[in-house]
């Protein structure tokens, strides 16, 4: 990764860890205060496991179904692939980890258990936003997806459904995402012009040898 790539990188892990100690923090204030029955249940387990599956795969799909009928959606794509930077498999994986994880407990875990479903839906998407038309889509697929979150999460009363879910939709777009931007550069790479350029640099050394 370029200096500027690392730098938000590191930014985004910062920003994730920081969530996450605030849900902490506000869950340990508020009765009935922070306990493992809120991250997952001894009894169904599996049944959240599953439907975490299921509903971070319906995401999926729904995301890339947008990526093939909607030019917004592929321009949006652009223009978080073009913010990602050459991520690695590793890098994607451990930032959907912990990015799913931070704003689960955050938002579904602190937001939702204290205003509601709905206020922490909207706040969710409101913060998965930027400027342009592109951006605006972000944000109606984060309220989409927050509704599902959040209706996991109240009807199982645990977070392992919602955190299962956000986690495979993290990663497998910001993998696909990375994937992108990294056959771009490498095309971007193999330019006429870098090609003439490779050719011009064969024939100096073969004349440099015959001579």
């Amino acid at each position: 990764m370029t200096k500027r790539e690392t730098n938000l990188f590191r930014v985004a892990w910062q920003f994730y860890l920081l969530l996450a100690g605030a849900a902490i923090l506000w869950l340990g204030v508020r009765p009935p205060g922070l306990s493992l029955r809120l991250l997952f249940a001894a009894r169904g387990w599996w049944l959240d496991l599953a439907l975490g599956l299921v509903a971070g795969g319906l995401l999926v799909l729904l995301w890339q179904l947008a990526g093939r009928w909607l030019p917004t959606a592929r321009e949006l794509e652009e223009k978080l692939a073009t913010l990602l930077g050459g991520l690695t498999r590793a890098d994607a994986l451990g930032l959907a980890v912990l990015s799913g994880f931070a704003e689960e407990l955050f938002f579904r875990g602190a937001v939702q258990m204290t205003l509601g479903l709905i206020p922490a839906t909207l706040i969710f998407g409101l913060l998965h936003t930027g400027s342009g038309k592109a951006f605006r889509l972000w944000t109606l697929f984060a309220l989409i997806a927050g509704l599902v979150l959040g209706g996991l999460m109240a009807w199982r009363g645990n977070l392992l459904a919602p955190v299962v879910a956000h986690i495979l939709v993290n990663a497998v777009n910001l993998r696909r995402l990375a994937r992108r931007n990294s056959f771009e550069n490498s095309a971007a790479a193999a330019t006429p012009d870098s090609l003439e350029e490779e050719s011009a640099r064969g024939a100096a050394d073969s004349r440099d040898e015959r001579s």
